[in-house]
């Protein structure tokens, strides 16, 4: 008898350290952790910058657009259309938005997770990558523009092909003809 208590005991001190350090691990994030972490990580500042070298990017793919189609467009009218894209991305609720990535970063990381982040994004390394991530990433869409540009042609052209198709089939077929003959 004693020695059945004696099992379930020790079954017992087994079981509740892992029981422990299972939950302590699956401890989810809290709000003020992720906005620790997103503010160790200048994400607000990152997703300034990503948002304007988003913007450049999308300028320039513009302007050598309109100037395909309308090559006889002018100065004033691109500066119109940038002036309205910058008041554009004046607007964007970047703050609204990070609060609208609290909760998808709690739903993928623990506590624990975001812990061992603002580690890494406290050292040397992870400072350093989040100075350098900015410009790694303009230097990427940059080198990745003319495919992005090749893409977008070929998304043009064939937006224009399905157009005429369309307006060929629309367009009435004018009567033949008739023939008075037998």
């Amino acid at each position: 008898m004693h020695k059945r208590w004696l099992v379930v005991g020790l079954l017992l001190c087994l079981c509740v350290p892992n029981v422990f350090a299972q939950t302590s691990t699956d401890v989810p994030a809290t709000r003020e952790d992720i906005f620790a972490l997103f503010n160790l990580m200048h994400i607000r500042e990152q997703v300034d910058l990503a948002m304007e070298s988003i913007a450049k990017q999308q300028r320039a793919i513009m302007h050598d657009n309109l100037k395909r189609q309308s090559p006889r467009i002018s100065a004033e009218d691109l500066a119109r259309l940038d002036q309205f894209t910058r008041d554009i991305m004046k607007d964007l609720p970047v703050d609204g938005m990070l609060d609208d990535m609290v909760p998808v970063y709690q739903k993928h990381l623990t506590k624990n997770d975001v812990e061992a982040m603002s580690t890494f994004y406290s050292s040397p390394t992870g400072q350093k990558l989040l100075r350098e991530m900015p410009a790694m990433t303009a230097e990427s869409m940059q080198a990745a523009s003319p495919r992005i540009q090749a893409m977008m042609d070929n998304v043009m052209d064939r937006a224009q092909q399905m157009a005429k198709k369309e307006d060929r089939e629309k367009k009435p077929t004018s009567p033949k003809p008739a023939n008075d003959k037998p």
